[in-house]
């Protein structure tokens, strides 16, 4: 008699309703693991967490005694080189738990002879041990990172309120900016200050501060040393200095705090009078800011000095420009040109050019934002990111 997996009083499954549940059930669980990523995203994920994991171990590889000897010899050297770079990333006591599952999966295999012929294999109850060893050390590595993920997730909160959430609203202006952090933690930072009468009135009658800066470096050393810059950009802007002065009294303070020149900040800072679309600017060895005319042509924003940190009596000349109805203004961190897709070209000047050029006052700032990213990400694809990127877009409307 057949059976039917929905008949009632208790009937056995049929064996393809019971396979189907178990496939059903595997499904679900590759799912799970797999958050849906598709088969080519996770090989194409992973050979990039492979380069990158290979390019931390490897910095500490002396490559030159690799290299010594027999040819043949090389590649064992390579291996036992790059397997002591990871040991010693260990703890000690973690050192020990993977010579002891490295010992226990390797050094003790069975030999069996049969039939004139010499097998040698491990028995399950001999790799044992080191099974468990090595699980006993991932399970120690996860802990650890995920209490950092856990304090890194609220630096990174805490980094979110030290920079707008929204844009100022200012009449006949339109402003956008994003950010991305190659980490969980960036060094980029981005503001937009009310100055003078503007400050209660939405800027509406005095300047609006732009600043758009990047520390060097990344993660948290980066982190703290911008969140500093924060507190200082906002401390003297507060005095209501002029802005040459104000970037000298920054550049001081980062100078104070460089460990010699090891921490410095490059930064563009711009203040915009929005009635009259006058913008006075300096930058501090930052990338130059763009304005993309409504005629098409693209001019670059030069003027400036050294990067904030390096020269204590370091001058900052001031340039000066105009935003007409239908510019477009972008400020962006050098995260973006330096951006490398797989072969490991960079995104460069001339791509940003092009991807900004198509652009014009029909755009909404966020739509440029939107569009200029896309091209980004369609260059780089999945290679990862090595560096922050910020990018900053002022767009003057046009008079209706």
């Amino acid at each position: 008699m057949s059976t039917n997996p929905s008949a009632p009083g208790g009937a056995r499954p049929s064996a393809p309703y019971q396979a189907g549940r178990a496939a059903g059930r595997l499904r679900t669980f590759w799912q799970r693991v797999t958050e849906g990523i598709q088969i080519s995203d996770l090989w194409t994920q992973f050979q990039a967490e492979a380069r990158t994991t290979y390019g931390l171990y490897s910095r500490d590889v002396d490559w030159d005694e690799v290299r010594r000897g027999k040819r043949w010899k090389r590649p064992f050297r390579a291996a036992g080189a790059l397997f002591w770079a990871m040991l010693m990333k260990l703890s000690p006591v973690r050192r020990v738990i993977l010579l002891l599952a490295v010992a226990s999966l390797l050094l003790f295999p069975v030999h069996v002879e049969s039939d004139h012929r010499s097998v040698i294999f491990a028995s399950p109850g001999i790799l044992a041990p080191g099974v468990l060893l090595l699980f006993l050390l991932i399970a120690l590595e996860l802990a650890d990172r995920v209490t950092m993920k856990r304090d890194l997730e609220i630096a990174r909160e805490i980094q979110r309120w030290l920079v707008p959430e929204k844009p100022p609203a200012v009449a006949g202006y339109d402003i956008a900016f994003l950010t991305r952090a190659a980490n969980t933690v960036a060094g980029d930072y981005y503001d937009t200050i009310p100055r003078g009468a503007a400050r209660d009135s939405a800027a509406q009658n005095g300047h609006l501060l732009l600043v758009v800066a990047d520390v060097a470096g990344k993660s948290v050393p980066a982190a703290i040393l911008m969140a500093t810059f924060q507190a200082s950009l906002r401390a003297i802007e507060a005095t209501g200095t002029p802005l040459a002065d104000l970037v000298s009294g920054l550049n001081a303070y980062v100078c104070a705090n460089s460990q010699s020149g090891l921490r410095f900040i490059t930064a563009f800072f711009a203040e915009l009078e929005p009635a009259a679309g006058e913008l006075r600017y300096t930058g501090a060895g930052h990338l130059p800011a763009l304005i993309r005319r409504a005629s098409g042509e693209v001019s670059e924003l030069s003027e400036g000095g050294l990067p904030l940190g390096i020269e204590l009596d370091e001058k900052f000349p001031a340039g000066r420009a105009s935003l007409a109805p239908g510019d477009i203004l972008l400020i962006y961190t050098d995260g973006v040109v330096e951006a490398v897709n797989a072969q490991g070209e960079e995104f460069g000047r001339g791509r940003l050019l092009n991807a900004l050029r198509p652009c014009d006052a029909a755009n909404s700032a966020a739509e440029i934002l939107s569009h200029i990213t896309h091209v980004l990400d369609g260059f780089v694809g999945a290679a990862p990111q090595h560096d922050d990127l910020t990018c900053m877009v002022v767009r003057r409307n046009r008079a209706k």
